[in-house]
């Protein structure tokens, strides 16, 4: 159910959206995508749509891809817009923050088109791309993966088939099969491309036990293929990653761990869960309780506070919480 802020936008501000959406993306988008970037029905969709047609004379193209209808709408003549002080000073912080894993020839491309967008601002100048930075120890270089991030972002778009070489964390030889790719994001300072397994061309069609998630600096080699994919209807990347701790998908559990001093604000502070539960005791502790999909996570993010953090279940997993700690003493016994 939308929240209440979009339901209380008003009709006017979701035609304005949805028209703006549609000229300056340049995207032909199904009215299920639609209906969810402005919360709203397909009905009131379609709705605006026939508006926008109607009172604005420009004509929406519906194109037609196996059983999905796609709205577009073709930009009349050329438009040039230019950028507010405050939107690139916006975009200016965007860049610095993200510089590590755009790379730099992705990083030179969006410097390039601020510095194109400041020069038509008709605005005093925006801030400086000089206040902003991030801090880059331990992240990965993605300039040479340049090649990789492009050909994902042009599989993505056109909806193709690809054909990887992928080298796995554990060492082990290279393995090489086909994707659908379905979505590029970032978890700790990490380019993820999440898809759907496909058989081999001529091979007979083969269920696979779990959707390859890829770590983009492990992909060797990318070929994109002719084959072409319908998006999974059922696919909702919100709802399998956004709702529990874990990169890793496994079967849901629950967990509780107790947390003090510094470690406790730390937690209080952030989101681990859909439905985390926070209780304070009178001590300063705090005891988080929340749903993960991914027990080696678990084991990593508890060790990873020292004394500061106790997992008081899954017992099973505690277990080996202390098992890991025994070897850890053993390491540092000499």
């Amino acid at each position: 159910m939308p929240r209440k802020k979009d339901r209380d936008k008003t009709y006017g501000e979701k035609l304005i959206q949805l028209f703006a959406l549609l000229l300056f993306s340049q995207r032909s988008y199904s009215l299920t995508e639609l209906a969810k970037k402005l919360k709203c029905s397909k009905q009131s969709i379609l709705r605006l749509l026939s508006d926008i047609e109607s009172s604005y004379s420009i004509p929406l193209i519906l194109e037609t891809r196996g059983n999905r209808h796609l709205y577009r709408m073709e930009r009349p003549g050329s438009v040039r817009v230019s950028l507010t002080s405050e939107e690139l000073a916006v975009l200016e912080m965007c860049r610095a923050f993200t510089e590590h894993l755009m790379g730099r020839e992705q990083f030179e491309k969006a410097a390039f088109a601020l510095l194109k967008n400041r020069g038509m601002a008709g605005e005093p100048a925006p801030p400086s791309g000089d206040h902003f930075a991030s801090f880059r120890p331990g992240t990965i270089d993605y300039t040479p993966h340049q090649k990789t991030i492009a050909v994902l972002l042009k599989a993505l778009e056109e909806k193709k088939v690809c054909k990887i070489t992928y080298e796995p964390i554990h060492g082990s030889r290279p393995s090489r099969f086909y994707i659908k790719p379905l979505k590029l994001f970032t978890h700790k300072e990490t380019l993820y491309i999440h898809a759907r397994r496909k058989s081999a061309p001529g091979k007979k069609y083969q269920e696979f036990d779990y959707d390859p998630l890829l770590a983009v600096h492990r992909i060797k080699d990318i070929q994109i293929t002719e084959m072409c994919f319908e998006f999974p209807k059922d696919y909702d990347f919100e709802k399998k990653y956004n709702q529990s701790f874990g990169v890793i998908k496994d079967k849901d559990f629950q967990v509780t761990a107790e947390f003090s001093g510094g470690a406790a604000r730390y937690i209080s502070e952030r989101f681990w869960s859909k439905d985390q539960k926070i209780t304070r005791q009178k001590d300063g502790t705090i005891e988080l309780t929340f749903t993960a999909s991914s027990e080696p996570e678990v084991i990593a993010w508890i060790l990873s506070f020292g004394d500061s953090a106790k997992l008081l279940s899954p017992q099973k997993i505690a277990q080996k919480i202390a098992e890991k700690a025994k070897g850890v003493l053993k390491l540092y016994a000499q």
